[in-house]
């Protein structure tokens, strides 16, 4: 029996009315709209099950017309990738590129709304002549590239043939012949001047490479009306960047190109052969790297002198860790999504070991253990990454941790405060040692405290963790109240809560909207809410299997179709 065996049980799942009352914190895009008491008219989340706990049959996917496609920008992990996939060999990617933009959380919805600006398409064409320039004086990824052997500097038919198979693959799509002409009349032009063939090939290659057709993903379907479906080889880009986070492979492209791919079962034999392939694991790190925006943990700034534990790598450990802890879950043992929040395996290297206060498994790198219960640490909100992530400089924050829990995990709405609010916490001194006393402050004005009530009493259930996720059990030598309660469901600790997050109705649901919005690239519009709820049924009926909800995503006629062009 595992160490949580006793408090899972004690504990319990919430009974009905707790669950309910939890239900009616609402998801689906509604979320909190304002600061104060969740709304108590908002309609259930359905998490697939009766209140008896026997599983609800669903019926088929509700009709939507989803929102207008837009065009979107490669972010900086999909544009390394993809060139990654295309070329052989060592490759060093620029990343001094256009940055990315974060829209509702997520990269993959900001790349909807960006352009490129001037000074960007300059940075792109260095990248595209950097890449180029290593392909072509890299032996192995040359020999890989030119599938036929020039006979002189200016061989426009050798070029086309090489430049037609690159730009299919880099573009995600069958070229035109004029289009492979003009590159190859590029290469012949430059080739004859330089007296090169390889001189011209890496002008042609780093056309292809700053071309709009590669840096911008074109998903707008097909037919008019206000439901179209998106073509073969757009769902083909679509299915391989949300799985991959890349372009389409050879199989997918062909596949594609055949007009197979809008077959229903093709489409799910593909999805699933996608999803056992290797970059499958890279697809999924880089979905929860923008879900938890674990991307800004490298280089994180920590007061040394207040945080003795931290140093410049601890964030890019604590990085790893969750995105190993992920891995294992949904590939190593496709087990309940929600465990994640409940689990005591770790993945740890030294540095997190020594800050955990275990074991290291291994030597050097990242190695499995399991935190005994006795450490109070368990699950995703007691890895170093969270807690670093929602935590100020200096130290610890229960608003901006229980910010986290509403937004990221439960998918409400925690509007900004005033431009002219004072967010400012009182010092510590022999009253207020503590910050649960400290932040009565906010408490204590009802101008605050209508935002303040609904993230502290769940941030303060982690301040037996300081800013970089050290345990301690007293702050200014006074012992830590780490107590709170969630919508009315109370918890002793962070231990306790991860129990209360673990079964709550609105978590399945919120995990389910974000891969809805991950992999289409837009904010659901109202219509869309009812094909969410539908999703996340299929997620409850799986167990919670998160490979089996992004099957099931892949298939619904929210990703399948786009709607009507603006």
């Amino acid at each position: 029996m595992s160490a949580s065996a006793p408090l899972r049980s004690a504990l319990g799942r919430p009974a009905p009315s707790a669950r309910r009352a939890l239900r009616g914190a609402l998801v689906l895009g509604l979320g909190l709209s304002a600061c104060g008491d969740p709304p108590k008219d908002a309609a259930p989340a359905d998490d697939g099950e009766e209140e008896t706990g026997e599983p609800v049959e669903r019926g088929p996917a509700p009709e939507v017309t989803p929102g207008a496609p837009a065009l979107r920008r490669l972010t900086q992990s999909q544009y390394e990738n993809a060139l990654r996939d295309m070329f052989a060999g060592e490759l060093y990617v620029p990343t001094n590129l256009e940055p990315d933009n974060d829209v509702e959380g997520l990269l993959s919805v900001g790349a909807s709304t960006t352009s490129v600006s001037a000074y960007g398409v300059e940075l792109y064409e260095a990248a595209a002549l950097t890449v180029a320039e290593q392909v072509l004086a890299s032996p192995e990824a040359k020999a890989a590239l030119l599938s036929c052997t020039p006979t002189g500097p200016d061989d426009s038919t050798c070029a086309a043939e090489v430049l037609g198979a690159l730009a299919r693959r880099a573009w995600r799509r069958p070229v035109s012949a004029a289009e492979v002409g003009r590159l190859a009349e590029l290469v012949a032009q430059i080739g004859a001047a330089e007296g090169s063939f390889d001189a011209g090939m890496v002008y042609g290659v780093a056309a292809v490479l700053q071309s709009p057709h590669f840096l911008y993903r074109r998903e707008h379907g097909e037919g008019t009306g206000a439901v179209r479906p998106v073509t073969s080889v757009e769902l083909a880009s679509r299915l391989s960047f949300l799985l991959w986070n890349s372009i389409p492979d050879e199989e997918l492209l062909a596949v594609a190109e055949s007009g197979a791919l809008l077959d229903e079962a093709v489409l799910e034999e593909q999805a699933r052969r996608l999803l056992a392939h290797d970059n499958a694991r890279r697809g999924l790190r880089n979905l929860f790297d923008e879900v938890f925006h674990l991307y800004n943990l490298p280089g994180i700034n920590k007061d040394p002198l207040v945080f003795l534990n931290a140093d410049p790598e601890l964030g890019a450990s604590a990085r790893e860790e969750t995105l190993l802890g992920v891995e294992a879950m949904v590939f190593d043992d496709d087990g309940d999504f929600r465990d994640l929040l409940t689990t005591e395996r770790a993945f740890v290297d030294r540095r997190l070991a020594a800050l955990y206060g275990v074991a290291a498994a291994t030597p050097e790198g990242f190695g499995e253990v399991y935190l005994p219960a006795e450490l109070g640490r368990r699950g995703l909100l007691g890895q170093a990454s969270f807690l670093m992530l929602q935590s100020h400089a200096t130290s610890s924050s229960a608003t901006k941790r229980g910010v986290f829990v509403r937004r990221t995990l439960l998918c409400q709405e925690i509007p900004a405060p005033p431009a002219d609010v004072d967010t400012s916490i009182p010092e510590a001194d022999a009253t207020s040692p503590t910050l649960r006393e400290r932040l009565q402050t906010h408490l204590s004005d009802p101008y605050c405290a209508s935002c303040h009530q609904l993230t502290d009493p769940i941030g303060l259930g982690f301040e037996n963790f300081d800013g970089i996720g050290k345990w301690r059990l007293t702050e200014n030598g006074a012992t830590i109240d780490a107590s709170g309660d969630l919508d009315g469901v109370a918890f002793a600790n962070a231990w306790q809560m991860a129990e209360v997050l673990h079964d709550s109705p609105l978590l399945g649901p919120c995990f389910t909207r974000h891969v809805y919005r991950y992999g289409v690239g837009r904010v659901e519009n109202g219509d869309e809410l009812a094909l969410i709820g539908w999703l996340n049924e299929g997620f409850a009926g799986t167990g919670y299997s998160f490979r089996e909800l992004l099957v099931d995503t892949v298939l619904s006629p929210g990703f399948r179709n786009v709607g009507e062009l603006q």
